[in-house]
Protein backbone atom coordinates (compact mmCIF):
# COMPACT_ATOMS: atom_id res chain seq x y z
CA UNK A 1 0.00 0.00 0.00
CA UNK A 2 3.27 2.68 0.11
CA UNK A 3 4.11 4.34 -3.14
CA UNK A 4 7.96 2.95 -3.50
CA UNK A 5 10.56 4.48 -5.68
CA UNK A 6 13.29 1.83 -6.24
CA UNK A 7 16.78 4.22 -6.99
CA UNK A 8 19.77 2.63 -8.09
CA UNK A 9 22.68 4.19 -9.88
CA UNK A 10 22.93 0.93 -12.04
CA UNK A 11 20.89 1.96 -15.36
CA UNK A 12 21.01 -1.33 -16.82
CA UNK A 13 19.46 -2.78 -13.62
CA UNK A 14 16.69 0.04 -13.78
CA UNK A 15 15.99 -1.07 -17.05
CA UNK A 16 15.30 -4.76 -16.52
CA UNK A 17 13.24 -3.62 -13.73
CA UNK A 18 10.84 -1.53 -15.67
CA UNK A 19 10.60 -4.08 -18.10
CA UNK A 20 9.65 -6.40 -14.94
CA UNK A 21 12.37 -8.55 -15.18
CA UNK A 22 14.43 -9.66 -12.03
CA UNK A 23 18.43 -10.06 -11.52
CA UNK A 24 18.04 -11.23 -7.98
CA UNK A 25 17.20 -15.18 -8.28
CA UNK A 26 14.55 -15.04 -5.20
CA UNK A 27 12.74 -12.24 -6.73
CA UNK A 28 10.48 -13.86 -9.75
CA UNK A 29 9.55 -11.35 -12.74
CA UNK A 30 6.18 -11.85 -11.48
CA UNK A 31 6.66 -10.54 -8.24
CA UNK A 32 8.32 -7.45 -9.89
CA UNK A 33 5.81 -7.03 -12.78
CA UNK A 34 3.02 -7.19 -9.47
CA UNK A 35 4.81 -4.25 -8.07
CA UNK A 36 5.17 -2.36 -11.36
CA UNK A 37 1.18 -2.32 -11.12
CA UNK A 38 1.00 -1.10 -7.72
CA UNK A 39 2.56 1.62 -7.75
CA UNK A 40 6.64 0.38 -8.11
CA UNK A 41 9.08 3.12 -9.63
CA UNK A 42 12.48 1.88 -10.76
CA UNK A 43 14.26 4.68 -11.41
CA UNK A 44 18.32 6.26 -11.88
CA UNK A 45 17.15 9.85 -11.75
CA UNK A 46 17.73 11.07 -8.23
CA UNK A 47 14.52 13.49 -9.32
CA UNK A 48 12.76 10.82 -8.49
CA UNK A 49 13.71 10.78 -4.22
CA UNK A 50 11.52 14.19 -3.87
CA UNK A 51 9.12 14.10 -1.12
CA UNK A 52 9.97 10.47 0.29
CA UNK A 53 8.27 9.75 3.65
CA UNK A 54 10.93 6.89 4.36
CA UNK A 55 14.07 6.17 2.38
CA UNK A 56 15.79 2.65 3.57
CA UNK A 57 19.35 2.44 2.15
CA UNK A 58 20.57 -0.84 1.11
CA UNK A 59 23.97 -0.45 -0.72
CA UNK A 60 27.42 -2.46 -0.85
CA UNK A 61 29.78 -1.98 1.72
CA UNK A 62 33.19 -3.98 0.24
CA UNK A 63 36.29 -4.49 1.42
CA UNK A 64 39.06 -2.63 -0.52
CA UNK A 65 42.89 -3.05 0.25
CA UNK A 66 40.91 -5.30 3.65
CA UNK A 67 39.31 -1.67 4.65
CA UNK A 68 35.95 -1.33 5.35
CA UNK A 69 34.64 0.90 1.48
CA UNK A 70 31.53 2.73 2.62
CA UNK A 71 31.76 5.21 -0.39
CA UNK A 72 28.59 4.10 -1.47
CA UNK A 73 26.97 4.91 1.61
CA UNK A 74 28.46 8.63 2.08
CA UNK A 75 27.27 8.82 -1.79
CA UNK A 76 23.71 7.86 -1.29
CA UNK A 77 23.47 10.25 1.71
CA UNK A 78 24.83 12.85 -0.42
CA UNK A 79 22.06 12.02 -2.78
CA UNK A 80 19.16 12.27 0.20
CA UNK A 81 20.38 14.90 1.86
CA UNK A 82 18.66 17.64 -0.31
CA UNK A 83 15.50 15.87 -0.09
CA UNK A 84 15.29 15.48 3.93
CA UNK A 85 11.96 17.19 5.26
CA UNK A 86 11.16 17.18 8.58
CA UNK A 87 9.11 14.26 9.85
CA UNK A 88 11.06 12.21 7.23
CA UNK A 89 12.79 9.13 8.24
CA UNK A 90 16.49 7.13 6.58
CA UNK A 91 17.20 3.79 7.66
CA UNK A 92 20.54 2.47 6.73
CA UNK A 93 20.41 -1.68 5.95
CA UNK A 94 24.00 -2.30 4.72
CA UNK A 95 26.03 -4.26 7.01
CA UNK A 96 28.55 -2.10 8.31
CA UNK A 97 30.79 -1.00 11.45
CA UNK A 98 28.94 0.13 14.84
CA UNK A 99 28.61 3.97 14.41
CA UNK A 100 28.21 4.23 11.03
CA UNK A 101 24.54 5.50 11.16
CA UNK A 102 25.07 7.94 13.83
CA UNK A 103 28.93 9.02 12.90
CA UNK A 104 29.01 9.35 9.37
CA UNK A 105 24.95 9.14 7.52
CA UNK A 106 23.64 11.07 10.29
CA UNK A 107 26.24 14.39 9.47
CA UNK A 108 25.98 13.58 5.87
CA UNK A 109 22.36 14.36 5.96
CA UNK A 110 22.55 16.96 8.24
CA UNK A 111 25.12 18.81 6.32
CA UNK A 112 23.08 18.34 3.09
CA UNK A 113 19.57 19.59 4.47
CA UNK A 114 20.44 21.63 7.38
CA UNK A 115 18.09 19.66 9.47
CA UNK A 116 19.15 17.61 12.36
CA UNK A 117 18.92 14.07 12.91
CA UNK A 118 16.45 13.07 15.93
CA UNK A 119 15.32 17.05 16.28
CA UNK A 120 14.28 17.41 12.51
CA UNK A 121 13.95 14.08 11.26
CA UNK A 122 14.32 10.58 12.19
CA UNK A 123 17.52 8.22 11.76
CA UNK A 124 18.16 4.87 12.46
CA UNK A 125 19.66 1.20 11.58
CA UNK A 126 17.88 -2.30 10.93
CA UNK A 127 19.85 -4.84 9.34
CA UNK A 128 19.12 -6.98 6.65
CA UNK A 129 18.77 -10.94 7.56
CA UNK A 130 18.11 -12.40 3.91
CA UNK A 131 18.98 -16.55 3.31
CA UNK A 132 19.42 -16.69 -0.44
CA UNK A 133 18.21 -19.83 -1.89
CA UNK A 134 16.46 -20.86 1.72
CA UNK A 135 12.37 -21.47 0.52
CA UNK A 136 11.13 -21.16 4.73
CA UNK A 137 12.28 -17.91 5.51
CA UNK A 138 11.96 -14.72 3.67
CA UNK A 139 11.53 -11.01 4.42
CA UNK A 140 8.48 -11.10 6.22
CA UNK A 141 8.88 -13.97 8.93
CA UNK A 142 12.34 -13.22 9.71
CA UNK A 143 12.32 -11.12 12.58
CA UNK A 144 13.66 -7.82 12.24
CA UNK A 145 16.06 -5.98 14.52
CA UNK A 146 15.31 -2.31 14.32
CA UNK A 147 17.14 0.44 16.45
CA UNK A 148 17.24 4.61 16.20
CA UNK A 149 19.23 7.26 16.90
CA UNK A 150 17.04 8.19 19.20
CA UNK A 151 13.58 7.07 21.28
CA UNK A 152 11.30 9.03 18.73
CA UNK A 153 13.24 7.88 15.99
CA UNK A 154 13.12 4.19 16.96
CA UNK A 155 9.38 4.56 16.93
CA UNK A 156 9.42 5.75 13.63
CA UNK A 157 11.82 2.69 12.09
CA UNK A 158 9.13 0.12 13.93
CA UNK A 159 6.22 1.34 12.92
CA UNK A 160 7.65 1.23 9.41
CA UNK A 161 8.57 -2.29 9.09
CA UNK A 162 5.79 -3.28 11.36
CA UNK A 163 4.03 -2.40 8.19
CA UNK A 164 6.09 -5.16 6.51
CA UNK A 165 7.42 -7.61 8.53
CA UNK A 166 5.62 -10.07 11.24
CA UNK A 167 8.08 -9.60 14.16
CA UNK A 168 10.22 -6.51 15.23
CA UNK A 169 13.01 -7.00 17.36
CA UNK A 170 13.72 -3.11 18.96
CA UNK A 171 17.38 -2.84 19.96
CA UNK A 172 18.74 0.23 22.39
CA UNK A 173 20.96 1.72 19.85
CA UNK A 174 22.25 2.13 16.50
CA UNK A 175 25.36 0.68 17.42
CA UNK A 176 23.81 -2.80 18.64
CA UNK A 177 21.90 -3.41 15.83
CA UNK A 178 24.70 -2.62 13.75
CA UNK A 179 27.10 -5.10 16.05
CA UNK A 180 23.82 -7.88 16.23
CA UNK A 181 24.34 -7.87 11.95
CA UNK A 182 28.30 -8.81 12.58
CA UNK A 183 27.53 -11.39 15.39
CA UNK A 184 25.55 -13.34 13.58
CA UNK A 185 28.03 -13.14 10.42
CA UNK A 186 31.03 -13.80 12.80
CA UNK A 187 29.45 -16.96 14.62
CA UNK A 188 29.20 -18.49 11.17
CA UNK A 189 32.55 -17.34 10.31
CA UNK A 190 34.42 -18.76 12.79
CA UNK A 191 32.24 -22.09 13.38
CA UNK A 192 32.76 -23.14 9.26
CA UNK A 193 36.93 -22.25 9.87
CA UNK A 194 36.90 -24.42 12.70
CA UNK A 195 34.92 -27.39 10.45
CA UNK A 196 37.16 -26.37 8.01
CA UNK A 197 40.74 -26.61 9.79
CA UNK A 198 39.05 -29.64 11.29
CA UNK A 199 38.51 -31.07 8.02
CA UNK A 200 41.75 -30.55 7.23
CA UNK A 201 44.14 -32.14 9.86
CA UNK A 202 40.86 -35.02 10.08
CA UNK A 203 41.90 -36.35 6.85
CA UNK A 204 45.67 -36.07 7.28
CA UNK A 205 44.54 -38.66 10.17
CA UNK A 206 42.70 -40.82 8.42
CA UNK A 207 39.46 -39.65 9.67
CA UNK A 208 36.28 -39.53 8.21
CA UNK A 209 35.15 -35.92 9.18
CA UNK A 210 31.75 -36.36 7.85
CA UNK A 211 31.35 -38.68 9.88
CA UNK A 212 31.79 -37.27 12.94
CA UNK A 213 29.95 -34.50 12.19
CA UNK A 214 27.01 -36.48 11.75
CA UNK A 215 27.21 -38.50 15.03
CA UNK A 216 27.66 -35.33 16.77
CA UNK A 217 24.39 -33.61 15.07
CA UNK A 218 22.69 -36.51 16.84
CA UNK A 219 23.69 -34.78 20.41
CA UNK A 220 20.27 -32.57 20.83
CA UNK A 221 21.77 -29.75 23.07
CA UNK A 222 24.55 -28.16 23.05
CA UNK A 223 25.86 -28.55 19.59
CA UNK A 224 25.02 -26.93 16.27
CA UNK A 225 26.03 -28.09 12.58
CA UNK A 226 28.04 -27.03 10.52
CA UNK A 227 29.89 -28.53 7.42
CA UNK A 228 33.26 -28.19 5.94
CA UNK A 229 33.53 -26.89 1.98
CA UNK A 230 36.24 -25.46 -0.37
CA UNK A 231 35.87 -21.86 1.35
CA UNK A 232 33.36 -19.27 1.91
CA UNK A 233 31.84 -16.93 -0.40
CA UNK A 234 29.21 -14.17 -0.86
CA UNK A 235 28.85 -10.13 0.38
CA UNK A 236 28.52 -11.92 4.28
CA UNK A 237 31.33 -14.59 5.91
CA UNK A 238 34.14 -13.36 3.51
CA UNK A 239 33.88 -9.27 4.91
CA UNK A 240 31.64 -8.65 7.33
CA UNK A 241 33.85 -9.83 10.15
CA UNK A 242 36.32 -7.90 8.55
CA UNK A 243 34.03 -4.36 9.69
CA UNK A 244 33.97 -5.51 13.46
CA UNK A 245 37.88 -6.95 13.49
CA UNK A 246 38.88 -3.41 12.14
CA UNK A 247 36.80 -1.53 14.28
CA UNK A 248 37.98 -3.08 17.19
CA UNK A 249 41.66 -2.57 16.18
CA UNK A 250 41.04 0.94 14.82
CA UNK A 251 39.11 1.85 18.21
CA UNK A 252 40.76 -0.23 21.09
CA UNK A 253 44.33 -1.17 19.36
CA UNK A 254 43.55 -4.69 19.48
CA UNK A 255 43.29 -7.84 17.19
CA UNK A 256 39.70 -9.32 17.09
CA UNK A 257 41.94 -12.82 16.77
CA UNK A 258 39.26 -15.20 16.36
CA UNK A 259 38.34 -13.08 13.32
CA UNK A 260 41.60 -13.20 11.95
CA UNK A 261 42.27 -16.85 12.49
CA UNK A 262 39.05 -17.54 10.73
CA UNK A 263 39.89 -15.71 7.95
CA UNK A 264 43.35 -16.82 7.38
CA UNK A 265 41.89 -20.90 8.16
CA UNK A 266 38.80 -19.94 5.25
CA UNK A 267 40.70 -17.98 2.66
CA UNK A 268 43.51 -20.96 2.81
CA UNK A 269 40.80 -23.85 1.75
CA UNK A 270 40.90 -23.15 -1.67
CA UNK A 271 44.88 -23.99 -1.66
CA UNK A 272 43.92 -27.04 0.52
CA UNK A 273 41.13 -28.45 -2.34
CA UNK A 274 44.15 -27.61 -4.72
CA UNK A 275 46.88 -29.55 -2.87
CA UNK A 276 43.78 -32.40 -2.82
CA UNK A 277 43.41 -32.29 -6.29
CA UNK A 278 47.13 -32.63 -7.26
CA UNK A 279 47.73 -35.54 -5.41
CA UNK A 280 44.25 -37.44 -6.64
CA UNK A 281 45.91 -36.65 -9.87
CA UNK A 282 48.94 -37.73 -9.15
CA UNK A 283 47.83 -41.10 -7.55
CA UNK A 284 46.28 -41.27 -11.11
CA UNK A 285 49.36 -41.04 -12.85
CA UNK A 286 48.34 -37.53 -14.18
CA UNK A 287 50.08 -34.20 -14.18
CA UNK A 288 47.78 -30.83 -13.16
CA UNK A 289 49.41 -29.20 -16.22
CA UNK A 290 47.82 -30.49 -19.27
CA UNK A 291 44.69 -31.69 -16.91
CA UNK A 292 41.12 -30.45 -17.79
CA UNK A 293 39.23 -29.52 -14.64
CA UNK A 294 35.31 -29.66 -14.41
CA UNK A 295 34.22 -27.22 -11.62
CA UNK A 296 31.33 -28.19 -10.80
CA UNK A 297 29.46 -24.50 -9.13
CA UNK A 298 30.42 -20.95 -9.12
CA UNK A 299 27.93 -18.99 -7.24
CA UNK A 300 29.01 -19.46 -3.25
CA UNK A 301 25.77 -21.55 -2.05
CA UNK A 302 23.55 -23.65 -3.27
CA UNK A 303 20.44 -22.70 -5.40
CA UNK A 304 21.68 -19.25 -5.88
CA UNK A 305 23.58 -17.37 -8.43
CA UNK A 306 25.93 -14.68 -6.63
CA UNK A 307 29.71 -15.66 -7.08
CA UNK A 308 30.65 -12.80 -5.38
CA UNK A 309 33.97 -13.79 -3.34
CA UNK A 310 33.53 -17.76 -4.72
CA UNK A 311 35.76 -19.67 -3.67
CA UNK A 312 35.81 -20.95 -6.98
CA UNK A 313 37.23 -17.87 -8.22
CA UNK A 314 40.84 -18.37 -6.46
CA UNK A 315 40.96 -22.09 -7.05
CA UNK A 316 40.01 -21.35 -11.04
CA UNK A 317 42.65 -19.09 -11.18
CA UNK A 318 45.24 -21.39 -8.81
CA UNK A 319 44.50 -24.40 -11.40
CA UNK A 320 45.13 -22.13 -14.68
CA UNK A 321 48.78 -21.42 -12.70
CA UNK A 322 49.57 -24.80 -12.63
CA UNK A 323 48.74 -25.23 -16.12
CA UNK A 324 45.21 -27.14 -16.13
CA UNK A 325 42.61 -26.20 -18.27
CA UNK A 326 39.51 -25.07 -16.37
CA UNK A 327 35.86 -25.25 -17.44
CA UNK A 328 33.21 -23.80 -15.17
CA UNK A 329 29.30 -25.45 -14.41
CA UNK A 330 26.70 -23.97 -12.49
CA UNK A 331 23.10 -23.47 -14.09
CA UNK A 332 22.62 -20.92 -12.19
CA UNK A 333 25.16 -18.03 -13.60
CA UNK A 334 24.39 -15.99 -16.66
CA UNK A 335 27.74 -16.71 -19.26
CA UNK A 336 27.93 -12.85 -19.48
CA UNK A 337 27.86 -12.79 -15.84
CA UNK A 338 31.18 -14.97 -15.68
CA UNK A 339 32.36 -14.12 -19.05
CA UNK A 340 35.00 -11.51 -17.31
CA UNK A 341 36.55 -14.37 -15.49
CA UNK A 342 37.88 -16.08 -18.70
CA UNK A 343 36.98 -19.31 -18.57
CA UNK A 344 33.63 -20.88 -20.77
CA UNK A 345 30.91 -21.83 -18.68
CA UNK A 346 29.73 -24.97 -20.14
CA UNK A 347 26.08 -27.03 -19.43
CA UNK A 348 26.67 -30.15 -17.78
CA UNK A 349 26.60 -32.89 -19.91
CA UNK A 350 27.68 -36.51 -19.93
CA UNK A 351 30.66 -35.52 -22.39
CA UNK A 352 31.78 -32.18 -20.07
CA UNK A 353 31.56 -34.91 -17.64
CA UNK A 354 33.62 -37.47 -19.16
CA UNK A 355 36.23 -35.22 -21.14
CA UNK A 356 37.51 -33.98 -17.73
CA UNK A 357 40.28 -35.71 -16.18
CA UNK A 358 38.77 -34.41 -12.91
CA UNK A 359 35.86 -33.09 -11.68
CA UNK A 360 35.06 -30.89 -8.35
CA UNK A 361 31.78 -30.24 -7.02
CA UNK A 362 32.26 -26.53 -5.58
CA UNK A 363 28.53 -26.41 -4.83
CA UNK A 364 25.74 -28.91 -4.08
CA UNK A 365 23.59 -27.02 -6.39
CA UNK A 366 20.37 -29.39 -6.86
CA UNK A 367 21.35 -29.45 -10.50
CA UNK A 368 24.06 -31.62 -9.94
CA UNK A 369 23.05 -35.19 -10.35
CA UNK A 370 25.55 -37.55 -7.96
CA UNK A 371 24.40 -40.29 -9.68
CA UNK A 372 25.09 -38.75 -12.87
CA UNK A 373 28.53 -37.19 -12.02
CA UNK A 374 29.93 -40.48 -10.09
CA UNK A 375 28.62 -42.61 -13.47
CA UNK A 376 30.66 -40.44 -16.22
CA UNK A 377 33.49 -38.39 -14.55
CA UNK A 378 36.40 -40.47 -14.40
CA UNK A 379 37.71 -38.45 -11.15
CA UNK A 380 35.61 -36.86 -8.51
CA UNK A 381 36.83 -34.68 -5.72
CA UNK A 382 33.67 -33.61 -3.64
CA UNK A 383 34.30 -30.83 -1.98
CA UNK A 384 30.47 -30.32 -0.33
CA UNK A 385 30.13 -34.05 1.02
CA UNK A 386 27.06 -34.15 -1.29
CA UNK A 387 28.37 -37.39 -3.24
CA UNK A 388 28.71 -38.98 0.04
CA UNK A 389 25.72 -42.14 -0.88
CA UNK A 390 27.32 -42.63 -4.26
CA UNK A 391 30.09 -45.01 -5.62
CA UNK A 392 32.56 -42.09 -6.82
CA UNK A 393 35.79 -42.84 -8.42
CA UNK A 394 37.94 -40.03 -6.36
CA UNK A 395 37.64 -38.39 -2.75
CA UNK A 396 35.93 -35.58 -0.44
CA UNK A 397 37.08 -32.87 1.40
Amino acid sequence: GLTTVGFDIDSVRVAALREGRSFVGDIGDDEVAAALTSGYLPSDDPADLAGFDVAVVSVPTPLRDHLPDLSAIEQAGALLAPHIRPGCCVILESTTYPGTTTELLGPILAAGSGLRPGDDFFLGYSPERIDPGNPRWNLVNTPKVVSGADAQSLAAVDAFFSLIVEQTVPVGTCEEAETVKLLENTFRHVNIALVNELAVFAHELGIDIWNVIDAASSKPFGYMRFTPGPGVGGHCLPVDPSYLSWRVRQHLGRPFRFVELANEVNEHMPDHVLERLVRLLNDAGRSMRGSTVLLLGLAYKAGTSDWRESPTVPLAAKLAEWGATVRLCDPHVMPESASRLGYPLVELTDDELAGADVVVLMVDHPEFDAARVAAHARLVFDAKGAMRSTAMRGERL
